[in-house]
């Protein structure tokens, strides 16, 4: 039967669930509107629908390795507050998107939403999102995802701060032993501490160069205007190479280096020399929960009294 808008314009009234949400109920139902109003709060919609404009900036990331940690997926669920985040219910939660994540074919957050709920196939992931979003009663995101698979090596993991941040580092190796599993590692808790965004020079586009370029040579002109072309020539140079080993895992200073000189890249090739292999870091993904998110400054005491006075 025919659905018409005034029908969905009042389911959505009554629940405060979406326009597609109210009209997928309504035909599931014949437009009976008890049984809408039933189907969208079973599926957690209406609820959910009410704190979608909440801002989601906590939450967790997530890990998982298979296959002799030769598959791996990343997953960051935002979460409202940080205590929601420390809640067993919400991990246990995450864990499952995470699961997810690492079976998926998806390459976008949408096709990933809209894919069949592992746990509950009748449902879909969005859907399953919903559910837990009025069990748990705080808006919640599936923020994005990523998945790494590494058939001539491992994939290494580094979870830190209960899950504030998290990442995977893609390691091609000619030998899986613990001396290499232990300098991946060390690797992933570089990245997560010094949140480099490239692996190598070869990773930097060069139009990001150009544009530097561009940038500090003003800057150079400015400093030294009586200074030659190939003065203010070396000065730039000298500038884009500090910056590029700032923001090139394999140029950076490895922070547990006792010399404070040793880079990333030295590192891995005195690991390699020592067990008789051939390591490549090939690349990682860093997750930071919220990050670029922009989070909403609350007036405690301003909400409270607005509650109060029944507002």
């Amino acid at each position: 039967m025919a659905i018409s808008a005034k029908e969905v314009k009042e389911l959505r009234e009554m629940t405060g669930a979406g326009m597609m949400d109210c009209k997928k109920a309504l035909t599931a139902t014949d437009g009976d509107m008890d049984k809408a109003v039933e189907f969208l709060r079973e599926k957690g919609l209406a609820t959910a629908e009410k704190k979608a404009g909440r801002i989601a900036a906590e939450g967790i990331v997530a890990t998982v390795l298979k296959d002799q940690d030769q598959l791996a997926a990343i997953v960051e669920v935002n979460s409202e507050t940080d205590f929601v985040a420390k809640n067993e219910k919400f991990q246990a939660y995450v864990a499952q998107v995470a699961e997810q994540a690492v079976q998926t074919s998806a390459t976008d957050i949408d096709a990933f939403l809209a894919e069949p709920w592992a746990a509950e196939p009748d449902k879909t992931v969005k859907e399953a999102l919903a559910s837990q979003i009025a069990v748990i009663g705080e808006n919640m995101n599936i923020r994005r995802f990523a998945q790494i698979k590494e058939e001539n090596g491992f994939i290494a993991s580094y979870i830190h701060a209960g899950g504030k941040i998290g990442v995977l580092v893609d390691v091609e190796t000619t030998a899986v032993t613990d001396a290499v599993k232990e300098a991946a590692k060390n690797v992933a808790m570089q990245v997560a501490a010094i949140r480099p965004k490239y692996t190598s020079r070869d990773e930097v586009d060069q139009s990001y160069i150009e544009h530097e370029k561009e940038i500090l040579t003003a800057q150079a002109k400015n400093e030294k205007p009586d200074a030659n072309e190939k003065i203010i020539n070396g000065m730039v140079m000298g500038r884009i190479n500090k910056e590029l080993k700032e923001i090139c895992l394999l140029d950076q200073v490895y922070v547990k280096a006792e010399d404070g000189k040793q880079t990333v890249q030295a590192y891995i090739n005195s690991v390699a020399k020592e067990v008789g292999a051939e390591i490549k870091i090939k690349g990682f993904v860093r997750y930071e929960t919220g990050e670029g998110i922009e989070k909403k400054e609350e007036d405690f005491a301003a909400e409270v009294a607005k509650q109060m006075a029944g507002n």
